[in-house]
């Protein structure tokens, strides 16, 4: 079973994440966060998921059996995952809030009477985040440059529509100042929804937590009373076989309230 288990964790911590190659492919468009010129990620550099998992393995392989440093590497894996998931998602909104400050910039010049050129130096200028600013002004500038929305995600989304904007303002003659301002209250509108839909799913997702630390506690109290549950679990066939599925249960649940958390957040 030890060996099962060994060879779980390290088939989930080299499986490969569908996010990543979203995150390449946006890489490509928006360009690097820091301005360095490439767009390329830093293949050097290990993966937080797998160096987590990998101390966490060592950490419990020295304090406990193999399988418990098995089961801790599958599970400091998952959490650290869900953890960069999330940073991630707090950089592309921090992104989208970028644009949408410089979308506003860029309409509030072009009702002033500026020319395009102008106003879109100005956006440019008034967008925080350089990668974000480097999109932006393509999207101006090269409209047709820029790929679908439907590749990669909302931020790609939202500047295809302000690429759209210029061509039709190019085409048509109609103002760019008003379908840049309409641009950017969808993206407010986008914003004030996402942050209700997480004031409304906070109580569901820590309901949840609460739920998944029962066990420990369950863990904690036989150890007071003289029970030692750990050594059951650590030492016996039967103990193994609950912990193996414990643990697998506890990370099923909350993978699925997870899921339904961000399938809610769409």
């Amino acid at each position: 079973m030890t060996a099962a288990v060994s060879i779980a964790a390290v088939a989930l911590l080299l499986w490969p994440d569908r996010r990543a190659g979203r995150r390449l492919r946006l890489g490509a468009v928006i360009g690097p966060r820091t301005g360095t010129g490439t767009g390329r990620p830093d293949l050097g550099s290990v993966p937080v998921p797998v160096a987590a998992a990998v101390m966490s393995a060592a950490g419990a392989a020295i304090l406990s059996t193999p399988l418990v440093a098995g089961l801790a590497a599958v599970a400091t894996f998952l959490v650290a995952r869900s953890w960069v998931a999330r940073q991630r998602d707090r950089q592309v909104e921090g992104r989208l809030q970028s644009l949408t400050e410089a979308l506003g910039a860029l309409a509030a010049d072009l009702r002033s009477g500026r020319s395009f050129p102008a106003a879109t130096r100005a956006a440019v200028a008034a967008c925080a985040d350089p990668g974000t600013a480097a999109a932006m002004a393509r999207a101006l500038r090269s409209p047709e440059a820029v790929p679908p929305p439907a590749q990669d995600g909302e931020l790609t989304a939202a500047l295809s529509r302000v690429s759209a904007g210029v061509l039709l303002s190019a085409r048509t003659g109609c103002s760019l100042a008003a379908v840049t301002a309409a641009v950017e209250d969808d993206l407010r509108a986008r914003h004030r929804l996402r942050l209700e839909l997480r004031a409304a799913t906070a109580a569901p997702h820590a309901s949840a937590l609460l739920l998944a630390g029962l066990p420990v506690l369950g863990l904690a109290m036989g150890s007071g009373v003289g029970a030692d549950p750990w050594r059951v679990l650590t030492t016996t066939g039967t103990g193994q076989v609950l912990l193996v599925v414990g643990v697998a249960l506890e990370l099923a649940g909350l993978g699925w309230s997870g899921l339904l958390v961000r399938r809610a957040l769409r």
